[in-house]
This record gives C-alpha cells, sequence and structure tokens, in this order.
C-alpha cells in the first residue's frame, strides 16, 4: 500500500469584523477551522490544536568583573494570559509508534472546526517592541506514525480596549514654562511657553489641536516645535530598559528676539501607532506631545503633555462638545482672563423672551435624531421646563474682583 502525503496543512478564522483580519478582545469566542489536504490515503495518530497568549521581554547588558573580565546578563521576563489545548482528531499520546488506535483520513480536503474562548480578564494589546512583544497564536500539529509532525503556527490580533469618551481622557491638559538664557556675567530676558491641547485620549488618524504661544526676549534666534513620542518600557528581573522613539512632529516660525508666536489650533496628525499599553506588568507603552523651543546654544525649553492612544474613537456628542471647546480657546486668551472694570447690564428678561414663547417650549417636541431620542425622558423634560426661565437678578458688584497684575518683565523691545 503506498501511503499518502500531505499536500497542505493551513489554519483559518472566523473573523467577527468586515475587514476580514481576525481582531478580538477579552471574553470574546475565537473560533476558526483547521483545513487538510492529502493526496492519497494517510493514517494519523492526531491532529492538535494549541492556542496561547503571552507578553515576553528579553535583552542582555555587557558587564565588567575585574580586569581583563567580561560577561553578559541576560534579562528575561514573561506573563502568560491563556493557554488552551484541544484535540481534533485521535488522542493524546504521540510518544509511541504503535499502529492501534490510527485515523485513516482519505484523499482530498478535510475542515476541522475549533472554538475557545479567552480571559474575561484585561488581556495586554498585541505589540512588537524592540526588547519585547504581546503575542497571541494558534498552532496545529499532525502527528503520524514514523514521521515527523506537521506543524503551523498563525497568530491573531488581540486589542484590549481603551475608550477616550470618559472623563479623565478629555480632560485638558497645560503647562507653562520659562528659561532665562546665561552667558557668563551677561543675563538675556526670558524665553516663555505656554501650551495647551483640549483632551489626553487620541485615536490613531486624528489630529492634536495645538494652542501655544511663545514669547521669545531673548537675544537669540529660536523655533517653536512640537512632536509625539512613544516611550517603550521593558521591565525583568527588577530592572528597567526604555526606548523612545519619534512618532511625528512639526515646526513653527523662526522667532527673532522680541517677538511672539501663537498657534491657534496648530494640527498635528496621529499616524498608525499601537494603542497604549497600561495594564501589562512587564510592558508599557506611552505617549506624550513635547512643545518645546529649539534654543542653539543652549538647553531647550520644553512641556510633555501626556497622551493616551485608544481604540474607541470620540463619540459625536463628544466631538461637538470638544469643537465648541476649541473654538472657546480659540477666541480667548485661556492664558489669564480679565474682566472689564464696569460691565455691561444685559437686556431685561422680558426683552428677549414672550410668555408665548415659554409656554410653547413647555410643549413636546419630536425628536428627529438619535441624540435628541437619547435625551427623552427626565432630563429631557427638565432641559424643556428650564429653557427660558429668567435669569439670576444682574449685579453691579463683580464676584471675580481683578487679580494682582503678574509681575514677570516684558520684552524690552515691544
Amino acid at each position: 500500500m503506498v501511503l499518502g502525503k500531505v499536500k497542505s496543512l493551513t489554519i483559518s478564522f472566523d473573523c467577527l469584523n468586515d475587514s476580514n483580519v481576525p481582531v478580538y478582545s477579552s471574553g470574546d469566542t475565537v473560533s476558526g477551522r483547521v483545513s487538510l489536504e492529502v493526496t492519497g490515503e494517510i493514517r494519523v495518530k492526531s491532529l492538535k490544536i494549541h492556542a496561547r497568549g503571552h507578553a515576553k521581554v528579553r535583552w542582555t547588558e555587557s558587564r565588567n568583573a575585574g580586569s581583563n573580565t567580561a560577561y553578559t546578563q541576560n534579562y528575561t521576563e514573561e506573563v502568560e494570559y491563556f493557554n488552551h489545548k484541544d484535540i481534533l482528531i485521535g488522542h493524546e499520546r504521540d510518544d509511541d509508534n504503535s499502529e492501534e488506535g490510527l485515523h485513516t483520513i482519505h484523499s482530498g480536503r478535510h475542515e476541522y472546526a475549533f472554538s475557545f474562548e479567552l480571559p474575561q480578564t484585561p488581556l495586554a494589546t498585541s505589540f512588537e517592541g524592540r526588547h519585547g512583544s504581546v503575542r497571541y497564536w494558534v498552532k496545529a500539529e499532525l502527528h503520524r506514525p514514523w514521521l515527523l509532525p506537521v506543524k503551523l503556527k498563525k497568530e491573531f490580533t488581540v486589542f484590549e480596549h481603551i475608550d477616550i469618551n470618559t472623563p479623565s481622557l478629555l480632560s485638558p491638559q497645560a503647562g507653562t514654562k520659562e528659561k532665562t538664557l546665561c552667558c557668563w556675567f551677561c543675563t538675556s530676558g526670558p524665553i516663555s511657553l505656554s501650551a495647551k491641547i483640549e483632551r489626553k485620549g487620541y485615536t490613531p488618524g486624528e489630529s492634536i489641536q495645538i494652542f501655544a504661544e511663545i514669547e521669545n526676549c531673548s537675544s537669540r534666534m529660536v523655533v517653536p516645535k512640537a512632536a509625539i513620542y512613544q516611550t517603550q518600557a521593558f521591565y525583568a528581573k527588577g530592572k528597567m530598559k526604555e526606548v523612545k522613539q519619534l512618532v511625528a512632529n512639526l515646526r513653527g516660525e523662526s522667532l527673532s528676539s522680541g517677538k511672539t508666536e501663537t498657534w491657534n489650533g496648530k494640527l498635528l496628525k496621529i499616524p498608525p501607532v499601537s494603542p497604549s499599553i497600561l495594564d501589562c506588568s512587564i510592558i508599557r507603552v506611552e505617549y506624550s506631545l513635547m512643545v518645546y523651543v529649539d534654543i542653539p546654544g543652549a538647553m531647550d525649553l520644553f512641556l510633555n503633555l501626556p497622551l493616551v492612544i485608544g481604540t474607541i474613537p470620540l463619540h459625536p456628542f463628544g466631538s461637538r462638545t470638544s469643537s465648541v471647546s476649541s473654538q472657546c480657546s480659540m477666541n480667548m486668551n485661556w492664558l489669564g482672563l480679565t474682566l472689564p472694570e464696569r460691565p455691561e447690564a444685559p437686556p431685561s428678561y422680558a426683552e428677549v423672551v414672550t410668555e408665548e414663547q415659554r409656554q410653547s417650549s413647555l410643549a413636546p417636541i419630536a425628536a428627529c435624531d438619535d441624540f435628541e431620542r437619547a435625551l427623552q425622558g427626565p432630563l429631557f423634560a427638565y432641559i424643556q421646563e428650564f429653557r427660558f426661565l429668567p435669569p439670576p437678578l444682574y449685579s453691579e458688584i463683580d464676584p471675580n474682583p481683578d487679580q494682582p497684575t503678574d509681575d514677570r518683565p516684558s520684552c524690552p523691545s515691544r
């Protein structure tokens, strides 16, 4: 009898999305098929699958232990997220070559389904870094008597979702710094930098609106710049290895002495990058926006604003709020607001809203989109009832009196 041959062994996943890419999250069911194509008839002991997910770090450092003595120190660490095994054909024992319990597979193409569930606990997002990785894969092994096993491994992607619509990631990030340049006994004026972004959380493909003011009171020509950096941190045996990589950057106009530049929402686009990894004990991936002033012949003046790159984009409601916020930032000097000395009294309530308008506003309003439908109920009734109520009584007394002015010296050239 002439035994057949294995023509191909393949693994395919039942994708959960329309892009036909196997992407999963914690708690999802991973399913698929192992396809076996043979020419002729073969006898098989078993067809197994092994699914595993783990994070692993590894790096080496050279050390000296005295004169003419050096050695290499290895640092490794591993975290396992799940380990699943299943037998699709045959039995568990593969260490013998007995002819008992063999399964006959006839010529042609055969498919064997598999399925397993990812843990409900948080999983680290798939990642490939300089000194470590987070990988998830399924391996198929075909065992036959007197022959080496046929093996195939195929990876799939896991995303631990980060929703940027949370309050902590929607909060603005801002900072201010100042630097004075000195050369022996001569001191020039300060260089000041203030920067703000409208939120902390973004997703790949979005553009960050940067609001900044750079004031150059020094005697040197300076250049304002901005850059997004990715920081990879790897931990093993109580040690940490860090890698910092530039993701995207932009350059402003050169500023001569006594000049000021203002960025009213300068855009810096986030390219396709890995989401932040914040829940893995041995690998962390973090992002930051650095707004800085390039000063020739001196240390740069810089601000670091933390970022979180998420997987769930900004909700339409959040984007409208964000848009309003950004418009306010563009129209107001957010570095410090001052009230007019004598505020003008607003018009009376009766001049703005008639009783007929107020009564008509209390009538039910038909919802015309999803957002309005979401407001139906107590919140919607509350908004309608108080929509045209009179404002508080006007007072000539300013509840927020002017604060003492900043004593920071201004540019002598102004």
